[in-house]
């Protein structure tokens, strides 16, 4: 089986690492998986760049100025949104024409068209679309946060500052037409991005498929590392939370910061006996300051196996996230999870069972889970074996690979 992968990029952004772990758990299993980037940054022949430099840049500077035109001249939404009105023609590439399946991954900022789509579908190849977040159900944005105007017809959108008919109603209009003519088969990397495209006027007559993102959960240790690289004081307990970028509001260190002072106030004792470590990019380094207890920031990091081994606890306090990678990886190596329930965490947690999962992103909500994290003894084996069960890489593998051939049989 040939498959080849479409991703905007191999190696930054949570899609595209889920994306090259897809393409190396198909690869592992027999398949012939490659993929196609805008933005490549890894070794190994499967991997290849589509168009050229200049068309690259052409695609995605011609959108972003589309955009910015739109959106009342803000920078702050710039790349908050994406219209898919420009990319890249792949499909006369030969791993296109060759491959049996079309995997599309998030494809914004140039990378695919709508357009570009839908000459895809009119290859005749299965074409499965796996969404990392709310874009293709949505009119522009990849969240929605409390917006529920997708739900029927997007306007006045408040990430462009308008009123009326705008910029998102027109897009969500283009998708509307592409799914319209275009057979897709979509795959949700969680239960929640599910709901939300049940509940989207755009997806909801059509086929979703709930599989999980991979990830090599049997290279993960569940033990702990006994030495001590943070200067943790005897007796704490070490909670570890990261992202590529910690302080982009989805990620919620905001509200951290509120649990932590929070907890500063009704249980100083638990502060006490907590070490927090933050990997990460930071762009207000400020922001540390504000941390009521002792803390290391790692910024980036490349090896986070290491980091959790040495840890008690992952924690996420996102508002949002469609599947919650930091929470697989930490419980791989054994710790604890603590995560707000918005999104699909909830497919990896189970709320006083493997972890805790908080009934909402207020801060003594948060606070609560912090304070029972501390108080927990789950086995480190057992939280392993129950995470990589399901979204160890070959098990992931075979649930893709099962579908493929499902819609290859049906192509015949």
């Amino acid at each position: 089986m040939r498959v080849v992968i479409i991703n905007r990029s191999d190696h930054l952004g949570g899609a595209a690492i889920a994306s090259s772990r897809l393409a190396a758990a198909l690869r592992q299993q027999g398949v012939d998986a490659r993929m196609l980037v805008a933005d490549r940054g890894t070794e190994g022949d499967h991997v290849a760049i589509a168009g050229s430099a200049f068309a690259r840049k052409k695609a995605f500077l011609t959108e972003r100025w589309g955009i910015y035109w739109r959106n009342g001249r803000r920078r702050d939404t710039l790349f908050k949104i994406d219209t898919a009105t420009h990319g890249l023609d792949v499909s006369r590439h030969p791993w296109v024409r060759e491959a049996d399946v079309i995997v599309l991954g998030w494809v914004n900022q140039g990378m695919l068209s709508l357009a570009d789509v839908e000459r895809l579908g009119k290859l005749g190849k299965p074409l499965v679309w796996v969404m990392h977040d709310m874009w293709n159900c949505t009119g522009l944005c990849h969240h929605a946060y409390e917006c529920e105007a997708y739900h029927a017809r997007c306007r006045a959108c408040p990430l462009l500052g308008t009123e009326g008919d705008d910029l998102s109603t027109l897009t969500q209009a283009r998708k509307a037409t592409l799914y319209r003519r275009t057979t897709v088969q979509f795959v949700a990397v969680s239960q929640w991005l599910a709901s939300c495209c049940q509940n989207s006027s755009l997806l909801r007559d059509k086929p979703v498929t709930v599989i999980g993102n991979p990830f090599a959960a049997g290279e993960f240790d569940w033990h702990r590392a006994t030495d001590n690289p943070y200067g943790v004081a005897p007796g704490s307990k070490v909670f570890v939370m990261g992202a590529a970028r910690l302080d982009d509001p989805v990620k919620g260190m905001d509200l951290l910061i509120a649990a932590l002072r929070h907890l500063a106030q009704e249980r100083h004792d638990v502060l006490q006996r907590m070490h927090l470590v933050l990997y990460g990019h930071l762009r207000d380094q400020s922001l540390l300051e504000q941390l009521p207890v002792a803390h290391t920031h790692l910024g980036y990091v490349t090896d986070v196996e290491t980091v959790y081994r040495h840890a008690d606890v992952v924690l996420s306090t996102s508002r949002y996230e469609s599947f919650g990678y930091t929470l697989a990886e930490g419980m791989a190596c054994g710790c604890v999870p603590v995560t707000t329930g918005q999104g699909g965490q909830v497919d990896i947690v189970r709320h006083l069972h493997d972890g805790y999962v908080t009934g909402s992103v207020a801060p003594a909500d948060i606070a609560r889970g912090i304070v029972w994290a501390t108080e927990a003894t789950l086995s480190r084996q057992v939280l392993h074996d129950t995470v990589a069960a399901r979204f160890d890489a070959p098990i992931v593998a075979a649930r893709f690979m099962e579908l493929f051939k499902e819609l290859i049989t049906k192509k015949q």
